[in-house]
């Protein structure tokens, strides 16, 4: 075990999470090893990932490895312009043999749920996620059902076409803990890729943890500590975003919330029961980049820029545990 501060907490646990899981998706996903540690980091914090990329970059492969890495069940939606809200959530139906209304389950009632092209749905059908990805349940004819936990949406869209898609408004893409690109592959990373393609490569992916393992983790994330200071500096981040002229709006409260548990997550995979700047400084682009809209933001990654030059700009308390 490594060594704690105040109560015990096995740390080891986190770290040997993140090693295996990085590890074993990777057997799938070659040089995205970054990608798969900010994904452990979303889940563990309970929140939802927007992987936003071209087609073939390996985005739904790697929510199918990391499904299958943790042994939790998976459904695929594929989102299309006449998906609707029922054809996600569930919906009654007249069951003939018993002479009653019964309740069919919709994808969402799965552990790891991959929402493919959201941005291809209709607002009506996109506005649907919003309360099981916030509440963790769904509401169908009045009754409403909770969700399985752990409960994990990634969703993925294609950032350049434009015909035949619906942009994901402000209210839903703040629902998303995170918003990451893959990108393209190495020269190198490529012909790996190739090589490996022999089969199906998800059939090298086995299990790396078990329940109540992974309870343990879920329950135990958020006692990793904060001081002041460090506070201090988190909450100066996202103040800084709304102080900064060419940034028409800057990150809610809801933001902050979200660095201090992706900080959480961070530092305990990394063997500590407290939070340092560095943590709150790697998180914060990937966990703000799509919470904020600024003149001259193009794609994700002049957002990221610019909030890497924000976090910069903030002063870095010299006493931090």
């Amino acid at each position: 075990m490594l060594k704690t501060r105040g109560y015990r907490m096995n740390l080891q646990k986190f770290v040997n999470f993140k090693e295996k899981t990085i590890e074993n998706v990777s057997r799938v996903i070659i040089g995205k090893d970054r990608e798969i540690e900010l994904i452990i980091v979303s889940f563990l914090a309970g929140g939802h990932v927007l992987l936003e990329d071209i087609p073939g970059t390996g985005k739904t492969m790697m929510v199918k490895a990391f499904s299958k890495t943790l042994d939790l069940p998976f459904k695929r939606i594929q989102f299309t312009p006449d998906l609707l809200p029922s054809d996600i959530t569930g919906m009654n139906f007249y069951n003939q043999k018993v002479s009653d209304f019964q309740f069919r389950q919709g994808p969402l009632f799965s552990n790891i749920v991959l929402a493919d092209e959201i941005n291809r749905a209709t607002p009506r059908t996109q506005s649907s996620l919003l309360e099981a990805m916030e509440e963790k349940q769904i509401t169908s004819d009045g009754q409403t059902r909770k969700l399985n936990l752990p409960f994990m949406v990634l969703a993925t869209q294609n950032p350049i076409e434009s015909y035949g898609t619906f942009p994901l408004p402000e209210a839903q893409l703040d629902r998303f803990f995170m918003r990451l690109k893959l990108g393209y592959p190495t020269k190198e990373e490529e012909k790996i890729i190739i090589n490996k393609n022999i089969g199906n490569p998800l059939d090298n992916i086995e299990p790396i943890i078990n329940q109540a393992e992974l309870i343990y983790l879920l329950k135990n994330v958020s006692k990793v500590s904060i001081n002041e200071d460090v506070m201090d500096y988190l909450v100066g981040i996202s103040r800084e975003t709304r102080n900064k002229k060419e940034i028409a709006l800057g990150v809610s409260p809801r933001g902050s919330i979200a660095i201090f548990k992706a900080s959480q997550a961070y530092a305990a995979i990394n063997g500590r029961d407290y939070i340092l700047p560095e943590d709150i400084k790697y998180v914060s682009p990937y966990v703000l980049n799509h919470r904020i809209i600024a003149s001259g933001i193009k794609n994700i990654e002049d957002s990221i820029e610019l909030i890497e030059q924000i976090v910069d700009g903030v002063k870095v308390p010299l006493e931090s545990v």
